[in-house]
């Protein structure tokens, strides 16, 4: 027990600095946000770039982890339309709502907070595990949520296809994705990268997870709490244990399907991965769509409740 508290306590206690740091004023929010950007803009894009090159030694891109994680997320997805569609006749529940409760459910906060967990519990494939969670997250899952979300709204009369193009290129243009697919052309043009670059680029990535971590909790200290508490609760059960539950199914029906068994190690990371709280910036992508204090509400108690599931996740897999 004491080694799962090893691995978890360094996390949240970071997580919880950040919160108290920024709620005391020792850190404005502006601060913070500053370090958001420093962490998605610079330091994460060095981390997939190096995972996606294999600092120039080959990518490490596991066909059975991918199809295992976007078997999770599709799963999770088709469970909370279901549960939230049959529960939309509730007064405070909408088709906009439900899309929300969806995202919320099914997009990993594998940035901020996932890399971290990965580091300390499976170091060895820490890295190509989250380059691969970005890789799905970004051209599968997040977009389909945004695709259920944009469709929930259409009432402001934007076109599907519309909505679907600009999704795609929301998801192209970000840093990260950028990174890795610059990581991706090293690695399959045999390119070495240069120390000098290599170096500076490690130095950027093992900034990553202090910095994510601070300002996850940071971001935590402003949002607001006044939301529906049942279906923000419900929200939260979706995804720290309705998600993780699909990962073990997804990864039990590989051999289904004919594809290879995963490595415990990769299991590990499949489960742990799909076991984190949502998306960091959940609460901004809903208040395009008035629904930011639910979000908000979901995604603190997701953050303060991933500790205790994911404790009991690593002392079940470890």
């Amino acid at each position: 027990m004491l080694e799962i508290f090893g691995i978890t306590f360094p996390i949240f206690a970071v997580v919880a600095l950040g919160y108290a740091m920024v709620r005391k004023g020792m850190f404005s929010a502006e601060d913070n946000s500053a370090l958001g950007r420093f962490a998605m803009n610079v330091a994460l894009p060095a981390l997939m770039f190096a995972a996606a090159s294999g600092s120039g030694e080959g990518v490490i891109i596991e066909l059975p982890y991918v199809a295992a994680y976007a078997m999770a997320g599709l799963l999770t997805i088709m469970a909370a339309w279901a549960w939230f569609k049959v529960n939309i006749t509730r007064a405070e529940t909408g088709p906009v709502r439900q899309a929300i409760a969806i995202m919320g459910a099914s997009c990993p906060n594998s940035a901020y907070v996932g890399f971290p967990v990965l580091m300390l519990a499976v170091p060895e494939v820490a890295a190509p595990a989250f380059a691969m969670n970005v890789m799905v997250e970004s051209f599968l899952i997040v977009p389909l949520a945004f695709l259920i979300l944009s469709g929930a709204a259409r009432t402001k009369g934007q076109p599907a296809l519309q909505s679907a193009l600009k999704t795609g290129w929301d998801v192209l243009r970000r840093p990260m994705v950028l990174a890795f697919l610059a990581g991706v052309l090293v690695s399959v043009a045999g390119v070495p990268v240069p120390e000098p670059v290599n170096r500076m680029v490690t130095m950027l990535a093992t900034a990553t997870a202090g910095l994510a971590l601070f300002f996850i909790g940071g971001s935590l200290a402003g949002l607001p709490t006044r939301g529906n508490r049942r279906m923000a609760t419900e929200i939260v059960i979706a995804k720290l244990v309705i998600h993780p539950m699909m990962a073990v199914v997804a990864v039990s029906l590989l051999v289904v399907f004919g594809l290879p068994d995963l490595s415990e190690d990769l299991k590990t990371a499949v489960i742990l991965s799909a076991a984190m709280p949502m998306i960091g910036v959940y609460a901004i992508f809903a208040h395009d769509y008035g629904h930011e204090n639910l979000a908000a509400l979901a995604m603190m108690g997701a953050t303060v409740g991933a500790f205790f599931t994911v404790s009991g996740l690593l002392a079940f897999l470890l």
